[in-house]
């Protein structure tokens, strides 16, 4: 499978200290790539000590300007890679950190498909209705970039079964597929919700759905509500990261 796969190779490594609003701080090695087929300035950031870890935790971030940088709350990417780079951080591995914003469509249509959000689309329809497909992203560079880093059999931290399912068929192998926290607000009840329905992300769908009702239309609420992590195989995953992908 990897015979079709073009190779990358590791351009630069660079350690940088990190430190985030909440205090939290890490130091990582960013790692940067020449050879990706789609010619974008992806980079890994390494956590930890993948070689130790056996089974280095992996988590496809892709980039969001408006979470990451800016705090939305509109969707739940800036507390996903928080919460990916402590995980990661603890264990060893990698955030490859992709740069296909608003699901492979770009900022500006991004921000297009928020104002079609308001009118009453949800996150899918509104990139139909843009002339996309409901995700664009491709994950051949994401392989490539585990391939160079030696990483061809991971655990994948991850809410999407889309991610394993294209690196699988890139000759990555997935020995785990660890889901997220639940990060939710009022303000990204409707999408997540939508997530779950619709794309397929395992988000405790139920839970959420109950939680969602009551905030769809209604504005941000004062804070984050980390629902269903008991019970969930959230907390236990670093004791077992050999056994098989759930179902």
């Amino acid at each position: 499978m990897t015979g079709a796969l073009e190779v990358a190779a590791i351009r630069q490594r660079i350690r940088i200290p990190l430190r985030f609003a909440d205090g939290y701080s890490a130091t990582a090695t960013v790692v940067s790539f020449t050879g990706l087929t789609d010619a974008q300035q992806h980079v890994a950031v390494e956590l930890g000590q993948p070689a130790a870890a056996g089974l280095p935790l992996v988590r496809l971030h892709s980039e969001c300007l408006t979470g990451d940088v800016f705090g939305s709350e509109r969707c739940d990417c800036g507390p996903q890679l928080r919460e990916a780079v402590e995980r990661i951080n603890k264990h060893g591995g990698y955030v490859l950190y992709l740069r296909q914003e608003g699901r492979g469509i770009g900022l500006y249509d991004k921000l297009d498909a928020y104002a079609l959000q308001d009118r009453g689309l949800d996150t899918y329809d509104a990139n139909l209705a843009l002339g996309h497909r409901a995700d664009e992203r491709d994950y051949t560079s994401a392989a490539q970039m585990l391939h160079a880093l030696g990483a061809k059999r991971i655990g994948l931290l991850s809410n999407n079964p889309d991610k394993g399912a294209q690196l699988a068929r890139l000759g990555i192998t997935i020995a785990k597929r660890i889901p997220t926290t639940l990060h939710l607000t009022g303000a990204n009840a409707a999408y997540l919700a939508t997530k779950a329905r619709r794309g397929g992300h395992d988000l405790l769908s139920q839970s959420l759905e109950r939680a969602a009702e009551p905030h769809r239309n209604a504005g941000p609420i004062a804070g984050p509500a980390h629902l269903g992590t008991e019970g969930h195989s959230l907390t236990s995953w670093s004791a077992d990261m050999t056994g098989p992908v759930p179902g």
